[in-house]
Protein backbone atom coordinates (compact mmCIF):
# COMPACT_ATOMS: atom_id res chain seq x y z
CA UNK A 1 0.00 0.00 0.00
CA UNK A 2 1.40 3.35 -0.94
CA UNK A 3 1.55 6.01 1.57
CA UNK A 4 0.16 9.71 0.93
CA UNK A 5 2.36 12.49 1.36
CA UNK A 6 -0.17 14.88 1.99
CA UNK A 7 -1.73 12.76 4.99
CA UNK A 8 2.34 12.18 6.39
CA UNK A 9 3.04 15.69 6.32
CA UNK A 10 -0.68 16.77 8.07
CA UNK A 11 0.52 13.98 10.70
CA UNK A 12 3.78 15.65 11.55
CA UNK A 13 2.08 19.25 11.81
CA UNK A 14 2.02 20.24 14.95
CA UNK A 15 -1.20 20.13 16.88
CA UNK A 16 -3.09 23.52 17.80
CA UNK A 17 -5.05 24.10 20.37
CA UNK A 18 -7.82 27.11 20.33
CA UNK A 19 -7.99 29.34 23.10
CA UNK A 20 -11.54 31.06 24.28
CA UNK A 21 -11.77 33.79 26.77
CA UNK A 22 -14.20 33.44 29.76
CA UNK A 23 -17.77 34.69 27.64
CA UNK A 24 -16.46 32.94 24.83
CA UNK A 25 -16.54 36.07 22.63
CA UNK A 26 -12.84 36.17 21.95
CA UNK A 27 -11.03 33.45 20.59
CA UNK A 28 -7.60 32.39 18.33
CA UNK A 29 -5.26 29.32 17.42
CA UNK A 30 -1.99 30.50 18.53
CA UNK A 31 0.86 28.65 16.76
CA UNK A 32 1.68 27.97 20.32
CA UNK A 33 0.66 27.41 23.95
CA UNK A 34 3.54 27.86 26.27
CA UNK A 35 3.72 28.00 29.98
CA UNK A 36 7.41 28.64 30.75
CA UNK A 37 8.57 27.17 34.27
CA UNK A 38 11.10 29.74 35.40
CA UNK A 39 11.97 33.17 34.53
CA UNK A 40 15.23 31.62 32.22
CA UNK A 41 13.08 29.52 30.78
CA UNK A 42 10.45 32.62 30.25
CA UNK A 43 13.58 34.84 28.80
CA UNK A 44 14.88 32.41 26.26
CA UNK A 45 10.76 31.46 24.82
CA UNK A 46 11.06 35.11 24.26
CA UNK A 47 14.08 35.80 22.78
CA UNK A 48 12.88 32.82 20.44
CA UNK A 49 9.80 33.22 19.36
CA UNK A 50 9.40 33.57 15.75
CA UNK A 51 6.35 35.73 15.80
CA UNK A 52 3.82 37.84 17.93
CA UNK A 53 3.39 36.76 21.40
CA UNK A 54 0.29 37.23 24.11
CA UNK A 55 0.50 36.60 27.58
CA UNK A 56 -2.52 35.64 28.45
CA UNK A 57 -4.13 35.14 32.65
CA UNK A 58 -7.60 34.12 33.33
CA UNK A 59 -9.10 34.75 30.20
CA UNK A 60 -11.70 37.37 31.80
CA UNK A 61 -11.05 40.14 29.78
CA UNK A 62 -13.66 40.77 27.04
CA UNK A 63 -11.50 42.62 24.66
CA UNK A 64 -9.21 41.15 21.74
CA UNK A 65 -6.21 41.85 24.18
CA UNK A 66 -5.26 38.11 24.20
CA UNK A 67 -5.76 36.50 20.25
CA UNK A 68 -3.00 36.20 18.37
CA UNK A 69 -2.11 33.25 15.33
CA UNK A 70 1.47 33.16 17.34
CA UNK A 71 2.87 32.46 20.28
CA UNK A 72 0.09 32.42 23.73
CA UNK A 73 2.41 32.84 26.98
CA UNK A 74 0.53 31.39 29.95
CA UNK A 75 2.55 32.66 33.58
CA UNK A 76 0.75 29.42 35.38
CA UNK A 77 3.55 28.43 36.80
CA UNK A 78 4.43 32.00 38.15
CA UNK A 79 2.24 31.74 41.53
CA UNK A 80 2.11 32.72 44.79
CA UNK A 81 3.46 34.68 47.58
CA UNK A 82 7.38 35.80 46.55
CA UNK A 83 8.51 38.18 49.81
CA UNK A 84 7.16 40.71 52.01
CA UNK A 85 7.76 42.93 54.17
CA UNK A 86 6.11 43.41 57.67
CA UNK A 87 7.57 47.36 58.52
CA UNK A 88 5.99 48.52 55.17
CA UNK A 89 3.45 46.55 54.99
CA UNK A 90 4.17 45.42 50.88
CA UNK A 91 4.19 41.90 49.66
CA UNK A 92 5.81 40.56 46.22
CA UNK A 93 3.91 38.28 43.70
CA UNK A 94 4.65 36.04 41.52
CA UNK A 95 2.64 37.75 38.63
CA UNK A 96 0.67 34.52 37.11
CA UNK A 97 -1.41 34.61 40.75
CA UNK A 98 -5.00 34.74 40.91
CA UNK A 99 -6.35 37.44 42.92
CA UNK A 100 -8.64 34.65 44.48
CA UNK A 101 -5.31 33.17 46.43
CA UNK A 102 -3.82 36.63 47.47
CA UNK A 103 -5.99 37.48 50.12
CA UNK A 104 -5.62 34.02 52.57
CA UNK A 105 -1.84 34.45 51.93
CA UNK A 106 -1.59 38.24 52.67
CA UNK A 107 -3.47 37.66 55.57
CA UNK A 108 -0.96 34.76 56.56
CA UNK A 109 1.54 37.41 56.63
CA UNK A 110 -0.69 40.10 58.70
CA UNK A 111 -1.37 41.93 55.46
CA UNK A 112 -4.48 42.77 53.33
CA UNK A 113 -5.34 44.41 49.91
CA UNK A 114 -6.83 47.96 50.41
CA UNK A 115 -9.50 47.40 47.97
CA UNK A 116 -10.79 44.35 45.56
CA UNK A 117 -12.82 44.21 42.91
CA UNK A 118 -15.71 42.36 43.00
CA UNK A 119 -14.70 39.25 41.33
CA UNK A 120 -11.17 37.28 41.92
CA UNK A 121 -10.68 35.29 38.78
CA UNK A 122 -8.06 37.58 37.38
CA UNK A 123 -4.24 36.69 38.06
CA UNK A 124 -2.20 40.04 39.37
CA UNK A 125 -0.75 40.79 35.71
CA UNK A 126 -3.61 40.87 34.14
CA UNK A 127 -5.77 42.88 36.94
CA UNK A 128 -2.81 45.75 36.86
CA UNK A 129 -2.19 45.70 33.14
CA UNK A 130 -5.46 46.75 32.58
CA UNK A 131 -6.28 49.16 36.13
CA UNK A 132 -9.21 46.29 37.29
CA UNK A 133 -10.69 48.36 40.03
CA UNK A 134 -13.17 47.81 43.08
CA UNK A 135 -15.26 51.03 44.16
CA UNK A 136 -15.11 53.54 47.06
CA UNK A 137 -14.30 57.71 46.67
CA UNK A 138 -11.42 57.15 48.20
CA UNK A 139 -9.78 53.77 46.83
CA UNK A 140 -7.62 53.65 43.90
CA UNK A 141 -7.30 50.84 41.50
CA UNK A 142 -4.98 47.85 41.88
CA UNK A 143 -2.41 49.69 39.58
CA UNK A 144 -2.15 52.46 41.89
CA UNK A 145 -1.21 50.22 44.80
CA UNK A 146 1.94 48.71 42.87
CA UNK A 147 5.32 49.65 43.73
CA UNK A 148 7.58 47.69 41.88
CA UNK A 149 7.26 45.40 38.79
CA UNK A 150 10.12 42.76 37.03
CA UNK A 151 9.68 43.16 33.25
CA UNK A 152 10.77 40.87 30.60
CA UNK A 153 11.33 42.94 27.33
CA UNK A 154 11.10 41.55 23.64
CA UNK A 155 15.00 41.76 23.77
CA UNK A 156 14.55 39.10 26.74
CA UNK A 157 16.19 41.57 28.88
CA UNK A 158 14.50 41.58 32.81
CA UNK A 159 14.32 45.01 33.89
CA UNK A 160 13.34 45.45 38.01
CA UNK A 161 11.52 48.71 38.09
CA UNK A 162 9.92 51.29 40.84
CA UNK A 163 9.66 54.81 41.53
CA UNK A 164 13.83 55.12 41.93
CA UNK A 165 14.74 52.67 39.21
CA UNK A 166 13.65 52.69 35.33
CA UNK A 167 10.91 55.37 36.42
CA UNK A 168 9.26 56.30 33.45
CA UNK A 169 9.32 52.02 32.87
CA UNK A 170 7.47 51.55 35.95
CA UNK A 171 5.26 54.07 36.18
CA UNK A 172 3.96 53.24 31.92
CA UNK A 173 4.20 49.37 33.18
CA UNK A 174 1.39 49.53 35.86
CA UNK A 175 -1.10 49.90 33.22
CA UNK A 176 0.45 48.42 30.20
CA UNK A 177 -2.18 46.09 28.52
CA UNK A 178 0.49 43.44 28.10
CA UNK A 179 2.43 45.81 25.24
CA UNK A 180 5.44 46.85 26.98
CA UNK A 181 6.86 43.06 27.69
CA UNK A 182 5.84 40.41 30.15
CA UNK A 183 5.10 41.10 33.65
CA UNK A 184 6.60 38.33 36.28
CA UNK A 185 6.22 39.58 39.73
CA UNK A 186 4.36 42.64 40.99
CA UNK A 187 5.24 44.13 44.69
CA UNK A 188 2.17 46.23 46.29
CA UNK A 189 1.89 48.10 49.29
CA UNK A 190 -1.01 46.52 51.72
CA UNK A 191 -2.16 47.36 55.13
CA UNK A 192 -3.37 45.38 58.25
CA UNK A 193 -5.93 42.99 57.97
CA UNK A 194 -9.34 43.66 58.74
CA UNK A 195 -13.18 43.12 58.56
CA UNK A 196 -15.76 44.67 56.69
CA UNK A 197 -19.39 45.24 57.49
CA UNK A 198 -21.63 44.08 54.28
CA UNK A 199 -25.35 45.47 53.81
CA UNK A 200 -27.34 45.41 51.04
CA UNK A 201 -30.65 46.94 50.41
CA UNK A 202 -33.34 47.90 47.47
CA UNK A 203 -34.43 51.10 46.91
CA UNK A 204 -35.35 53.35 43.68
CA UNK A 205 -32.79 54.35 41.48
CA UNK A 206 -33.29 57.65 40.92
CA UNK A 207 -33.40 57.64 44.87
CA UNK A 208 -30.28 56.63 45.38
CA UNK A 209 -28.94 58.70 42.83
CA UNK A 210 -30.05 61.83 44.43
CA UNK A 211 -28.07 60.57 47.24
CA UNK A 212 -24.96 59.51 46.01
CA UNK A 213 -23.02 62.30 48.11
CA UNK A 214 -24.46 61.09 51.38
CA UNK A 215 -23.82 56.96 49.75
CA UNK A 216 -20.39 57.52 48.74
CA UNK A 217 -19.13 59.86 51.96
CA UNK A 218 -20.91 57.77 54.48
CA UNK A 219 -19.53 54.61 53.15
CA UNK A 220 -15.96 53.12 52.72
CA UNK A 221 -17.36 51.17 49.66
CA UNK A 222 -20.32 51.83 47.60
CA UNK A 223 -22.06 50.76 44.48
CA UNK A 224 -25.45 49.87 43.19
CA UNK A 225 -26.37 47.67 40.70
CA UNK A 226 -29.46 48.77 38.29
CA UNK A 227 -32.10 46.88 37.50
CA UNK A 228 -32.93 47.31 33.70
CA UNK A 229 -36.33 48.13 32.63
CA UNK A 230 -37.43 49.00 36.69
CA UNK A 231 -37.66 51.71 39.05
CA UNK A 232 -35.12 49.64 41.19
CA UNK A 233 -31.65 49.15 42.09
CA UNK A 234 -29.46 46.90 44.38
CA UNK A 235 -27.63 49.35 46.86
CA UNK A 236 -24.42 47.79 48.35
CA UNK A 237 -22.14 49.41 51.27
CA UNK A 238 -19.43 47.92 53.00
CA UNK A 239 -17.40 49.29 55.59
CA UNK A 240 -14.69 47.94 57.94
CA UNK A 241 -15.66 46.88 61.62
CA UNK A 242 -14.27 45.46 64.39
CA UNK A 243 -16.92 43.30 65.02
CA UNK A 244 -16.65 39.52 65.17
CA UNK A 245 -17.48 37.51 62.09
CA UNK A 246 -20.85 35.98 61.50
CA UNK A 247 -22.20 32.76 60.05
CA UNK A 248 -21.07 32.31 56.57
CA UNK A 249 -24.19 32.34 54.34
CA UNK A 250 -25.25 29.19 52.57
CA UNK A 251 -24.98 30.49 48.76
CA UNK A 252 -28.19 28.09 48.09
CA UNK A 253 -30.09 30.58 50.93
CA UNK A 254 -28.41 33.58 49.71
CA UNK A 255 -31.61 33.29 46.70
CA UNK A 256 -29.03 35.75 44.40
CA UNK A 257 -29.56 32.50 41.72
CA UNK A 258 -32.96 32.21 42.03
CA UNK A 259 -33.35 36.12 41.00
CA UNK A 260 -31.50 36.51 38.47
CA UNK A 261 -33.24 33.07 36.85
CA UNK A 262 -36.80 35.18 37.79
CA UNK A 263 -35.70 38.31 36.17
CA UNK A 264 -34.02 36.42 33.01
CA UNK A 265 -37.64 34.31 32.54
CA UNK A 266 -39.60 37.83 32.98
CA UNK A 267 -37.49 39.60 30.50
CA UNK A 268 -37.65 36.21 28.05
CA UNK A 269 -41.38 36.11 28.21
CA UNK A 270 -42.89 39.80 29.00
CA UNK A 271 -40.54 42.14 26.38
CA UNK A 272 -43.23 42.51 24.64
CA UNK A 273 -45.47 44.00 27.62
CA UNK A 274 -42.93 46.65 28.50
CA UNK A 275 -45.34 48.02 31.10
CA UNK A 276 -45.92 44.47 32.47
CA UNK A 277 -42.52 43.98 32.35
CA UNK A 278 -41.54 47.09 34.49
CA UNK A 279 -44.29 46.18 37.22
CA UNK A 280 -43.90 42.88 38.04
CA UNK A 281 -39.63 43.61 38.04
CA UNK A 282 -40.75 46.46 40.79
CA UNK A 283 -42.24 43.78 42.52
CA UNK A 284 -39.70 41.81 43.08
CA UNK A 285 -38.37 43.69 45.82
CA UNK A 286 -41.30 42.53 48.37
CA UNK A 287 -40.03 39.08 48.20
CA UNK A 288 -36.05 40.13 48.88
CA UNK A 289 -34.48 39.91 52.04
CA UNK A 290 -30.77 40.32 52.81
CA UNK A 291 -28.86 39.32 55.24
CA UNK A 292 -25.83 41.49 56.76
CA UNK A 293 -22.85 39.55 57.20
CA UNK A 294 -19.06 40.14 58.74
CA UNK A 295 -15.96 38.74 57.26
CA UNK A 296 -12.58 39.20 56.30
CA UNK A 297 -12.07 41.53 53.67
CA UNK A 298 -11.12 39.36 51.07
CA UNK A 299 -13.88 37.29 51.71
CA UNK A 300 -16.19 39.99 51.11
CA UNK A 301 -15.08 41.74 48.23
CA UNK A 302 -14.98 39.17 45.50
CA UNK A 303 -18.67 37.86 44.39
CA UNK A 304 -19.46 34.11 42.32
CA UNK A 305 -20.22 34.64 38.81
CA UNK A 306 -21.71 31.38 37.22
CA UNK A 307 -23.87 32.84 34.49
CA UNK A 308 -21.36 34.22 31.64
CA UNK A 309 -21.51 37.99 29.95
CA UNK A 310 -20.43 40.57 27.88
CA UNK A 311 -19.41 43.71 29.65
CA UNK A 312 -18.90 47.16 28.51
CA UNK A 313 -17.70 49.92 30.93
CA UNK A 314 -16.43 53.43 30.55
CA UNK A 315 -15.02 55.29 33.22
CA UNK A 316 -16.88 58.97 33.19
CA UNK A 317 -15.62 62.24 35.69
CA UNK A 318 -17.55 61.52 39.09
CA UNK A 319 -19.53 64.82 38.67
CA UNK A 320 -20.97 63.44 35.49
CA UNK A 321 -22.01 59.91 36.90
CA UNK A 322 -25.54 60.37 37.35
CA UNK A 323 -26.11 62.35 34.38
CA UNK A 324 -24.59 59.72 32.33
CA UNK A 325 -26.73 56.70 33.88
CA UNK A 326 -30.17 58.64 33.71
CA UNK A 327 -29.52 59.12 29.87
CA UNK A 328 -28.33 55.18 30.00
CA UNK A 329 -31.67 53.99 31.54
CA UNK A 330 -33.47 56.28 29.55
CA UNK A 331 -32.87 55.30 26.02
CA UNK A 332 -33.21 51.60 27.24
CA UNK A 333 -37.03 52.30 27.92
CA UNK A 334 -37.71 54.77 25.59
CA UNK A 335 -35.87 52.51 22.69
CA UNK A 336 -36.97 49.29 24.58
CA UNK A 337 -33.62 47.78 24.11
CA UNK A 338 -33.76 43.99 24.76
CA UNK A 339 -31.20 43.63 28.29
CA UNK A 340 -32.03 41.79 31.55
CA UNK A 341 -28.74 42.21 33.21
CA UNK A 342 -27.90 44.84 36.03
CA UNK A 343 -26.09 48.05 35.22
CA UNK A 344 -23.06 48.42 37.29
CA UNK A 345 -22.67 52.03 39.11
CA UNK A 346 -19.22 52.15 41.23
CA UNK A 347 -16.79 55.05 42.18
CA UNK A 348 -12.92 55.18 41.80
CA UNK A 349 -10.31 57.48 43.32
CA UNK A 350 -7.64 59.07 40.60
CA UNK A 351 -4.19 58.24 39.79
CA UNK A 352 -0.91 59.47 38.01
CA UNK A 353 -0.46 56.43 35.98
CA UNK A 354 -0.52 57.44 31.39
CA UNK A 355 -2.91 54.63 30.22
CA UNK A 356 -4.97 54.67 33.68
CA UNK A 357 -8.79 55.42 33.00
CA UNK A 358 -8.13 57.18 36.34
CA UNK A 359 -5.59 58.99 35.29
CA UNK A 360 -6.11 62.58 36.44
CA UNK A 361 -9.64 62.50 37.80
CA UNK A 362 -11.59 61.22 40.53
CA UNK A 363 -13.90 58.90 38.36
CA UNK A 364 -17.62 57.10 38.02
CA UNK A 365 -17.46 54.08 36.21
CA UNK A 366 -20.66 52.64 34.86
CA UNK A 367 -20.88 48.76 33.23
CA UNK A 368 -23.41 47.75 31.07
CA UNK A 369 -23.82 43.81 30.77
CA UNK A 370 -25.34 41.36 28.34
CA UNK A 371 -25.78 37.48 28.63
CA UNK A 372 -23.33 35.62 26.69
CA UNK A 373 -25.84 33.95 24.76
CA UNK A 374 -27.61 37.55 23.55
CA UNK A 375 -25.97 39.62 20.67
CA UNK A 376 -24.61 42.46 22.57
CA UNK A 377 -23.24 44.42 19.52
CA UNK A 378 -26.27 46.34 18.74
CA UNK A 379 -27.25 46.92 22.34
CA UNK A 380 -23.77 47.95 23.56
CA UNK A 381 -23.68 50.35 20.12
CA UNK A 382 -27.04 51.98 21.01
CA UNK A 383 -25.14 53.03 24.51
CA UNK A 384 -21.47 53.38 23.82
CA UNK A 385 -22.40 57.30 22.32
CA UNK A 386 -23.86 58.59 25.53
CA UNK A 387 -20.27 57.16 27.22
CA UNK A 388 -18.47 59.64 24.58
CA UNK A 389 -20.56 62.54 25.33
CA UNK A 390 -19.30 62.66 29.06
CA UNK A 391 -15.82 61.85 27.77
CA UNK A 392 -15.94 58.34 28.92
CA UNK A 393 -12.96 56.23 29.26
CA UNK A 394 -13.47 52.69 28.55
CA UNK A 395 -12.01 49.87 30.79
CA UNK A 396 -8.82 48.05 28.84
CA UNK A 397 -10.44 44.94 29.68
CA UNK A 398 -13.77 44.95 28.25
CA UNK A 399 -15.30 45.94 24.79
CA UNK A 400 -15.48 49.20 23.30
CA UNK A 401 -15.07 50.00 19.70
CA UNK A 402 -12.53 53.54 20.22
CA UNK A 403 -9.56 53.20 18.41
CA UNK A 404 -5.90 55.23 19.05
CA UNK A 405 -6.99 58.40 17.18
CA UNK A 406 -10.40 58.87 19.90
CA UNK A 407 -8.60 57.52 22.43
CA UNK A 408 -5.32 59.47 22.47
CA UNK A 409 -7.96 62.79 22.92
CA UNK A 410 -9.10 61.28 26.45
CA UNK A 411 -5.23 60.65 27.67
CA UNK A 412 -3.07 63.75 28.29
CA UNK A 413 0.02 61.48 29.05
CA UNK A 414 -0.52 58.81 25.82
CA UNK A 415 2.65 59.85 24.23
CA UNK A 416 4.37 58.86 27.48
CA UNK A 417 3.36 55.74 27.07
CA UNK A 418 4.11 55.88 23.50
CA UNK A 419 7.49 56.51 23.89
CA UNK A 420 7.61 54.05 26.23
CA UNK A 421 6.48 51.16 24.47
CA UNK A 422 8.45 51.84 21.09
CA UNK A 423 11.70 51.96 22.79
CA UNK A 424 10.91 48.48 24.54
CA UNK A 425 9.44 47.09 21.84
CA UNK A 426 10.05 49.08 18.56
CA UNK A 427 9.34 45.96 15.78
CA UNK A 428 5.82 45.29 17.69
CA UNK A 429 6.30 41.56 18.95
CA UNK A 430 3.74 41.89 21.95
CA UNK A 431 0.90 43.50 19.78
CA UNK A 432 -1.78 42.23 18.24
CA UNK A 433 -4.55 43.44 15.74
CA UNK A 434 -6.39 45.17 18.47
CA UNK A 435 -3.31 46.80 20.47
CA UNK A 436 -2.50 47.93 17.16
CA UNK A 437 -5.50 49.17 16.52
CA UNK A 438 -6.05 51.23 19.91
CA UNK A 439 -2.47 52.11 20.31
CA UNK A 440 -2.14 52.99 16.87
CA UNK A 441 0.75 50.98 15.44
CA UNK A 442 1.04 50.10 12.06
Amino acid sequence: MSSNPALAQLARAPRLIPWRNWSGAQSCLPLERLAPKDLEELVQVIRQAPGKIRPVGSGHSFSALVPTDGTLLSLSFFNGLLDHDASTLQATFAAGTPMSRMGPALKAIGQALPNMADIDYQTLAGAISTSTHGTGVGFTSYSAGVTGLQLVTAQGEVLDCDATREPEVFNAARVSLGALGVTTRVRLQNREPYRLRERQWIAKTEELLEDVAKNTQQNQHWEMLVVTHSDYALSIALNETADAPTPPIDPAEAGGNEFVSIIENLDKYTSDFPEMRRTLLNSLRYFASFQERVAQSFEVYANVRNVRFNEMEYSVPAEHGPACLREILKLIRDKDLRTWFPIEYRYVKADDIPLSMFEGRDSCSISVHQHYTMDHHNFFAAVEPIFWKYAGRPHWGKLHTLNARTLQALYPRWDEFARVRQALDPGGKFLNAHLSSILGVA
